[in-house]
């Protein structure tokens, strides 16, 4: 398991990585905790945004169950007005959830820059 320290650097990477990065962080799925945390914006409270979206991803497997989909969750993408927010599972227990301005962010690089730093995540 990757230590608090080498989590921020995996994330302070990710954003260096990816045009228009606000914030990233990985979280527990089943606590909401974050495990680690990198921001270029100190106002974004990245612990309360990581407990709320553990509680989309949760919701969201329970629709899946109720639909018989029989099949992986990957990503959630939420856009708003000004920022893209994209949630990525690590594995099972854990996902990485980035927000990116928008006027700056291309959603392709940032999942691009997600997928690549995917494996470092989990380990």
């Amino acid at each position: 398991m990757l230590s608090e320290q080498q989590t921020i650097q995996i994330l302070a990477d990710l954003g260096a990585s990816m045009p228009g990065f606000i914030a990233a962080a990985l979280v527990d799925l089943d606590s909401g905790m974050t495990i680690g945390m990198y921001s270029k914006n100190d106002g974004f409270d990245l612990s309360a945004a990581s407990a709320y979206n553990s509680e989309m991803v949760k919701q969201k497997r329970k629709i899946m169950a109720a639909l018989n989909l029989d099949m992986q969750l990957e990503d959630m993408l939420i856009t708003l007005t000004d920022q893209i927010h994209l949630i990525r599972l690590v594995n099972p227990t854990s996902f990485v959830y980035v927000a990116a301005d928008r006027s700056n962010a291309n959603l392709a690089i940032v999942r691009a820059s997600m997928a690549r730093y995917n494996a470092a995540l989990a380990a």
